[in-house]
């Protein structure tokens, strides 16, 4: 590890325990949101200070091994030294390695929420309906790491699929972990409807977005055209007598949100302003970035055939990441949601070229 390493380190440990000295504090204690902001800060370093204490003690256990190895006067005890060394340089060389890999440039984004945008692409029909097992991967997957989501708009086709479907979701670091799902997902099947047994092939549509706070996008309510109106969807009474749908239109760019899945034109206008915003953040950092196309269109592609980032076969219960070259044969396991050796192949591959990157 590069010497500026040790020294941030150094710097990282002396804060930890000034964080630690400050919340112990009684005048503190009782600012509840200084709490809140310090205790943030302390979590953001726990991880980093934690593995370097262990390291210092490593290295700490490796040099008087060392000293007993040299001084021994008993061969056997010197060969029992010599084997501690052994182990202990070892895991000092792991713990080097993750202390780079945790204080690797991280995306700010990363402990953010997402909105989830899928659209079915190629395949009519049966495109909705991967679409729809898409859907309900996503949501298995954030169940399994204790995060919640909530739908914010959807598009039925007519076989129960979806067209179109948004849903949020909350939860520390989900967008470091499902920023990689944004592409096009190709499905290789034989539809129920086909009755002469042919496989088909259709693809879907991933859009992953953090979520933009107020203070990310400012959104003038001038710039905006609210429409409101009765929701197309199922939802009883209370669709046919009070209009709950909403439309929103931001007039400077010409997007378009439409929310009608709640009861309530408010819970409908809140939502519908997190997509907004979470679509014009996209825009404004593929600006800053100098793209030629918005952040969206860069994540999802055409949805032609050919442009894919996850193939989902199943007649050879087979899926493959071609972004990795990683292949798992347990089709279901997965679209229940078990996607972390997918993602953690890509999270590997990504810091590796950062590593590239910071040595030229």
């Amino acid at each position: 590890m590069k010497t500026g390493m040790w020294s941030k380190l150094e710097a990282m440990e002396s804060r930890h325990r000034e964080l630690e000295e400050l919340l112990a504090r009684p005048e503190v204690a009782t600012d509840s949101e200084k709490v809140r902001l310090l205790a943030q800060e302390l979590g953001s370093l726990q991880e980093a200070v934690a593995k370097y204490r262990e390291h210092k003690r490593v290295a700490a256990a490796l040099e008087e091994a060392r000293a007993l190895a040299e001084d021994a006067q008993d061969e056997d005890i010197a060969q029992l030294a010599r084997e501690e060394m052994a182990s202990l340089g070892a895991r000092r060389e792991a713990l080097e390695a993750k202390l780079e890999e945790t204080l690797a440039p991280r995306d700010p984004r990363d402990q953010k929420n997402v909105i989830v945008e899928i659209r079915a692409g190629t395949g009519g029909d049966e495109a909705s309906l991967f679409a729809t097992d898409l859907m309900r991967m996503y949501m298995r997957y954030a169940e399994s790491r204790g995060w919640t989501t909530d739908l914010i708009s959807s598009s039925e086709s007519g076989l129960g699929g979806f067209k179109e479907v948004i849903f949020e979701v909350k939860g520390k670091g989900a967008y470091s972990r499902l920023k990689y799902e944004s592409g096009v997902h190709r499905v290789q099947r034989v539809p129920l409807t086909e009755a002469s047994g042919r496989i088909h092939t259709s693809t879907a549509t991933v859009a992953v977005l953090p979520e933009a706070e107020e203070v990310d996008v400012d959104i003038s309510p001038d710039d905006l055209r609210i429409d409101i109106f009765h929701s197309g969807g199922a939802g009883g009474q209370n669709v046919n007598k009070v209009a709950t749908a909403v439309r929103l239109t931001h007039l400077p760019t010409g997007m378009v949100v439409t929310c009608q899945d709640e009861r309530s034109q408010l819970r409908n206008k809140t939502k519908a302003l997190a997509v907004l915003r979470a679509r014009l953040l996209a825009t404004k950092q593929r600006e800053q970035e100098e793209k030629m196309t918005s952040e969206r269109r860069a994540q999802v592609g055409t949805a032609e055939r050919a442009e894919k980032v996850r193939t989902y076969n199943f007649l050879q219960d087979r899926v493959t990441d071609h972004r990795v070259g990683l292949s798992r044969h347990n089709l279901p396991s997965v679209l229940e949601g078990d996607l972390e050796p997918f993602i953690d192949a890509l999270v590997t591959q990504e810091r590796g070229l950062a590593s590239e990157t910071q040595r030229t």
